[in-house]
């Protein structure tokens, strides 16, 4: 359950109850400043909320397992596995790379979105498995992504386009539209600083956002 507070200024935001349980899969090989910063504002603002902040870092790969039906997954995977169960809403963060997720990311939703836990496929159609929680990308750029920048092919969401529309909506998640920073290489202490801030206030009013509006017609039961 959700309620609303109001602030002395006047402003309203969403609180979460006290129950409200929070993973970020915190993908970064070689994290900067700013991506530390992004991170520690969401323990930070969610944890103010009363929330349960749960962080996997992903800094390096994940043991190779057998399929999740032969019930042999190794204890890593499968203790990700039960921090995503428990989870109302997972926070996705990573530097794009190569038009997409780093390859560790790439590794874990391959390993813990597994067929038998995120989803299952039928004659009848996919059913997914995660339903009703919520999902959200905070993508930093990197040296292609600036060079594109006012350009007729910037279009940051185009590369974003596999993850929410995809894997996300196909394992059941209510996914939230994507958080994007600049590479912090380009920009000056301020504009991160105010990237940070950013973040940190759309956290105050997470709970109500809207889903945005999957694209893939794949058939979900």
């Amino acid at each position: 359950m959700t309620y609303v507070r109001i602030c002395a200024q006047g402003k309203t935001f969403a609180s979460p109850d006290l129950s409200k349980k929070v993973l970020i899969v915190y993908a970064h090989q070689h994290p900067s400043a700013l991506d530390s910063a992004l991170k520690t504002a969401a323990e930070d603002e969610l944890s103010r909320q009363g929330c349960h902040v749960m962080v996997s870092y992903m800094g390096c790969g994940v043991e190779v397992f057998d399929a999740c039906k032969r019930k042999s997954l190794a204890r890593d995977i499968t203790d990700e596995q039960k921090k995503v169960q428990e989870a109302d809403l997972v926070i996705f963060q990573f530097p794009l790379h190569l038009f997409s997720v780093p390859a560790v990311m790439r590794g874990w939703m391959d390993k813990v979105l597994s067929q038998g836990f995120a989803y299952e496929n039928t004659e009848s159609g996919r059913i997914t498995l995660l339903k009703g929680k919520l999902a959200i990308s905070v993508t930093r750029g990197n040296q292609i992504w600036n060079d594109m920048k006012d350009t007729d092919t910037e279009d940051p969401l185009a590369y974003l386009w596999p993850l929410p529309h995809g894997v996300l909506h196909l394992c059941g998640f209510k996914v939230l539209a994507p958080q994007i920073s600049s590479a912090p290489e380009f920009t000056s202490e301020e504009e991160q600083m105010g990237m940070v801030e950013s973040w940190t206030q759309r956290l105050k009013t997470i709970w109500i956002e809207e889903p945005i509006k999957p694209r893939c017609t794949y058939r979900l039961l």
